[in-house]
C-alpha cells in the first residue's frame, strides 16, 4: 500500500486527511489552502448523517466478529461526553491522526496502546461498548 502525495501541493507525502472530504494533505499551510480553495463541501444535515456512517476505505479484518461494534454502540460513542472530552486532548488527537494516516496502522496502534493517554481512552470506549454488568 503506497502513500499518497499531498492533494494540495502535490510535492510532499500526505500525513493527514481532511475531516470533511478525506482529501490528503501534508501540513497546516496546505490544509488552510485546501479549506479556502479546494474543500468547498458544505454538507446538508442528511449528508452529515450519511458521512458519519461511512465506513473506512481500508478493509477491516478481525479475528473475532464479536469485536465489531454495532450501530447502537457506535451511536453511544458518538454522543458520549467522556469521549468528546477525551478527544479535546491534543496529544491524543495527534496519536489518532498518526494511526489513521500510517501505512501500517496496526503497528502504530500497537505503539499507541503502550502509552497511558491512549490506554485511558480505550478504557473509556470499552466502558461504553461493553459495560460491566
Amino acid at each position: 500500500m503506497g502513500s499518497k502525495a499531498c492533494g494540495v501541493c502535490k510535492e510532499v507525502q500526505s500525513k493527514y486527511k481532511c475531516p470533511s472530504c478525506r482529501a490528503p494533505y501534508c501540513s497546516v499551510a496546505c490544509f488552510k489552502k485546501h479549506k479556502e480553495i479546494l474543500c468547498q463541501k458544505s454538507l446538508t444535515p442528511l449528508e452529515e448523517q450519511t458521512a458519519a456512517t461511512v465506513r473506512p476505505a481500508r478493509s477491516l479484518e478481525v479475528e473475532e466478529p464479536s469485536w465489531l461494534v454495532n450501530e447502537e454502540q457506535l451511536q453511544s460513542l458518538a454522543v458520549s461526553a467522556d469521549i468528546r472530552d477525551a478527544l479535546k486532548d491534543e496529544e491524543l488527537r495527534k496519536l489518532i491522526i498518526r494511526i489513521d494516516s500510517a501505512e501500517e496502522p496496526d503497528k502504530e496502534l500497537d505503539k499507541a496502546i503502550q502509552g497511558q493517554i491512549f490506554h485511558e481512552f480505550t478504557d473509556k470506549i470499552l466502558a461504553i461498548v461493553s459495560p460491566k454488568e
